[in-house]
């Protein structure tokens, strides 16, 4: 079975994979994590030294490594699903599972870890809400091609099993 978890950052992708992984006992495994081993850099190191060009590019093929894989939970980076026809070849892959929280939590989420975060780390606080907003509307297309979607109150263990059954 494989599972792509995607959504906006700040929506849980990471946490949900772990509980998730652990429950179905099988790899669990994050997109962005594993770019940042491979190229022995943080996310924002690779943001500001290569340009996102270049990240998304990466991303893609490092994405496509999961296909040789027979079973896992896949935490996707927010852009993920956005960039070189990646929605589309996790649809063919497995199960697509969006976790769509308010734009509300997200903020107070990611607040926090706004100086970790590339696209965030140069708003101020008062710039995060609008910008959240503004990213959510822009990857929304191609959040809406996944084979399933949680949202808010929806997202817990139980209702990840019964949606990828």
């Amino acid at each position: 079975m494989k599972i792509f978890l995607i959504g906006m950052m700040g929506s849980g992708k990471s946490f949900w994979k772990q509980r998730l992984s652990a429950k179905l006992k099988t790899g669990g495994y994050d997109l962005d994590g594993i770019i940042e081993s491979v190229e022995e850099k943080s996310v924002t190191e690779l943001f500001e030294e290569e340009g996102e060009i270049w990240f998304r590019k990466t991303e893609a093929k490092l994405l496509r490594w999961f296909g040789e894989k027979k079973s896992f939970v896949l935490a996707t980076g927010g852009g993920t699903p956005c960039f070189h026809q990646n929605m589309e070849w996790m649809n063919q892959q497995g199960i697509t599972i969006w976790l769509d929280e308010p734009v509300e939590v997200l903020v107070e989420r990611l607040l926090p870890e706004m100086a970790q975060r590339p696209l965030l780390k140069n708003l101020s606080t008062q710039q995060l809400q609008s910008f959240i907003q503004n990213k959510l509307t822009e990857r929304r297309p191609f959040y809406n091609q996944a084979k399933k979607k949680l949202s808010g109150s929806e997202i817990n263990l139980k209702n990840l099993i019964v949606n990828i059954q």
